[in-house]
């Protein structure tokens, strides 16, 4: 089979081997339902999924819901995920979001984007997880690994987030968007590492137009 030629050819070989490669790929922020996945991936910025799992079952027990949350003392909030950085703010956001949604959404995560990104904290990247993994929605989460592999794939020449999103989006069957994104996560966090790629190991290398030796 002959290399891709287009940006379009070569999302669709990506998403096609990548889905061999990782047929399992699912979110690793450990949760139960959509409100629980919300406030973990607000702490997942600039913080690890693993550090997040260990701060939010303390975090979940105390404060269950989006009513108790809307009502915890932002101290203890902060005490609570101060390990995951910038606490102060994340616990500000999170508490912040609770309130929104109790206030706005009858305590209900809402599926719009608009509606997910008016709440304090939550960018489309967010919102995106929420939507794919949660709620069963179209949603391409551009994260670190997405921008910078679709970048060395050729797929897009965007930096910004939102524009690579959009592209993107178009190369992409609605419902799989998510395990797209997944997929490439889990691709970056394995093999395609920003410091020290591992080309020799990449199913991908041989259509990349950045691989090495």
């Amino acid at each position: 089979m002959g290399k891709p030629r287009t940006p379009g050819g070569r999302a669709r070989r990506t998403h096609e081997l990548l889905g061999e490669e990782y047929p399992e790929a699912v979110c690793e922020l450990d949760h139960q339902d959509p409100f629980q996945l919300l406030v973990a991936t607000i702490l997942s910025a600039q913080c690890t999924d693993k550090r997040v799992n260990m701060v939010t079952p303390d975090l979940f027990a105390a404060y269950p819901t989006p009513e108790d949350l809307a009502a915890a003392p932002l101290a203890h909030v902060e005490e609570l995920v101060r390990s995951t950085g910038f606490f102060a703010t994340k616990a500000r956001n999170i508490v912040g979001m609770a309130q929104e949604l109790v206030h706005r959404f009858d305590g209900r995560v809402p599926g719009k984007m608009s509606d997910l990104v008016s709440l304090p904290g939550v960018g489309r990247k967010t919102a995106n997880v929420v939507r794919s993994v949660a709620l069963g929605l179209p949603g391409l989460p551009v994260d670190t690994h997405v921008a910078r592999i679709t970048g060395l794939l050729g797929i897009t020449e965007h930096k910004d987030p939102v524009k690579i999103e959009l592209e993107l989006n178009p190369m992409v069957p609605a419902a799989e968007r998510g395990d797209f994104s997944m997929r490439l996560i889990f691709h970056g966090r394995r093999v395609c590492i920003a410091r020290r790629p591992r080309c020799h190991e990449c199913v991908l290398a041989w259509f990349c137009p950045s691989a090495g030796d």
